[in-house]
């Protein structure tokens, strides 16, 4: 019997080592390969130098203490006996909602709570929720907080056209928004602190440039699972690197589309809200600045939220945070690069940093080169694969991005796997977004991701291969990377919650 065995795997390997050697002859692959593996090199050398350059910028940022409010003017609100609260502008909070049967108490309670005078603050709960029930919840909580002397509106309508932004652009048309000068906008699990708007109005009142203030987020549930911990580590980078350098050297970076304060007249300018795009903050954005408007981040305005906390729920927010900006810069590409009001150099920033690398290239190198090309290129004999773009480029990004979250520097490898996992629905076109409140999604079944599972299987392939016949070691990160495929394939991530949580 073991020599039966013994002789099938012999002839297996010989076919395997028939059908390699003809993949090495062809006059096909090894081309395409050739090709596929310079594209992705260049985009690791363009990723790594923006990296690299956030990083310098970032670090002259902390050494020279060019704080928000060193660098505006900014100044507490006085007392104004005269013309007491008439001193403080008209602040318009809004808070779109849909079926938040969880959260709806908390962020409608933080929102009401804003210490800012009341006769000069609005709540707008902007409900869209498709549930009778929970649209009951919503109205019947509002109408505690208004018995207790809050401005608070409780508006719906009758379809749910444009989603968020179209719930925020009808919000805006309401006749007591006229007498406002500014809007926050805090998303449903969202819950700013008391001194959000004495902290972030002062801006824009001694300001006349400045059309946005957007705060940090901070998240509440982070300690929640592995997942969680992995996900702040990339939101982590992104408000301490990408958001700080963008406010500190173009004072324009892309809108996180809550925790933020907007001029009204800003808004009025750029357009209003549009629904053409899935990131209809971002788009917003782009178009105040293409107006002459200035943002400023604070980084020490932390307002908290949660994190999703099961991977379909993260899997659809990723996908739709990654398909709309490419969508977006598609359709804003011209009219970016024939604007008059900014600063070429501003274009440059907007065009390539901002959208063609962070935007596009980050997520398409991350998947093609690592889950795709990479894998393909051991199983050619011989094939030439260079060490600075397979091993150095890599870990010196992966560096620049842990130190974001020291906390979980630990976790770093985990990290790697499984932002290789999201970037192959961050690269994928438009799809169907997946269900995220299914009823039955602990059954083994329903957890199953089949696309995650064929790439697992292609990476334990190649992982194999190369572990029995490669020369670089590649396999000690394909296989791993392929358990990574094969976890998250199975729906073992993000299934698992304590009961409790720091």
């Amino acid at each position: 019997m073991e020599r039966v065995s013994t002789v099938a795997i012999s002839g297996v390997e010989e076919q395997l080592m028939v059908v390699l050697g003809q993949m090495k002859a062809s006059k096909v692959l090894v081309p395409v390969l050739d090709i596929s593996m310079a594209i992705c090199l260049i985009m690791s050398v363009m990723l790594f130098v923006e990296r690299v350059y956030m990083a310098v910028v970032i670090s002259i940022v902390k050494i020279s203490g060019r704080k928000p409010d060193t660098r505006y003017k900014w100044e507490p609100f006085p007392e104004d006996l005269e013309q007491g609260n008439l001193a403080y502008p008209m602040v318009l909070v809004q808070i779109p909602m849909f079926n938040e049967r969880e959260v709806y108490q908390l962020s409608i309670g933080a929102a009401c709570c804003l210490s800012w005078p009341s006769d000069r603050l609005i709540v707008q709960v902007l409900d869209d929720s498709t549930d009778p029930a929970i649209k009951t919840m919503v109205q019947t909580e509002c109408q505690r907080w208004a018995s207790k002397g809050v401005n608070i509106k409780y508006e719906i309508r009758d379809n749910r056209n444009g989603y968020k932004a179209g719930a925020l652009k009808e919000g805006l048309k309401r006749s007591y928004v006229k007498e406002c000068d500014h809007v926050a906008i805090f998303d449903a699990d969202f819950q700013p602190e008391p001194d959000f708007l004495h902290r972030t109005i002062p801006f824009l009142v001694h300001n006349p440039q400045i059309g946005l203030v957007q705060a940090r987020w901070k998240f509440v549930n982070a300690n929640e699972c592995l997942m969680t911990r992995i996900q702040e580590m990339s939101l982590n980078y992104h408000f301490t690197v990408e958001q700080e350098v963008g406010s500190s050297t173009y004072a324009f970076f892309g809108f996180n589309g809550t925790a933020g304060v907007w001029r009204m007249a800003a808004i009025e300018e750029a357009g209003g809200w549009k629904d053409r795009t899935t990131v209809e903050d971002m788009d917003l954005a782009i178009r105040a600045s293409l107006k002459g408007w200035k943002f400023v981040y604070v980084g020490t305005l932390q307002v908290k939220n949660e994190l999703p906390s099961t991977f379909k729920a993260y899997r659809y927010q990723q996908h739709r945070w990654s398909c709309g900006p490419a969508n977006l810069f598609r359709k804003m590409l011209l009219e970016v690069m024939r604007n008059e009001r900014v600063t070429l150099w501003t274009k440059v920033h907007v065009i390539y940093s901002f959208f063609l690398v962070r935007k596009i290239i980050a997520h398409i190198v991350t998947f093609v080169f690592y889950c795709v090309v990479l894998p393909a290129a051991v199983l050619v004999p011989d094939y030439h694969i260079p060490k600075w773009g397979a091993v150095y480029i890599p870990t010196v990004i992966t560096v620049l991005n842990a130190i974001s979250t020291p906390r979980s520097i630990h976790l770093v490898v985990f990290w790697i796997v499984f932002e290789n996992v999201m970037a192959l629905h961050r690269t994928k076109g438009k799809v169907k977004p997946a269900a995220t409140n299914q009823q039955r999604r602990f059954k083994f079944i329903d957890r199953l991701n089949l696309l995650e599972l064929g790439f697992g299987c292609y990476l334990l392939f190649c992982g194999c291969y190369d572990l029995i016949y490669g020369k670089y070691h590649f396999f000690i990160y394909l296989l791993l990377q392929a358990i990574a495929f094969f976890v998250m394939g199975f729906g073992y991530v993000g299934t698992f919650v304590p009961s409790s949580s720091n």
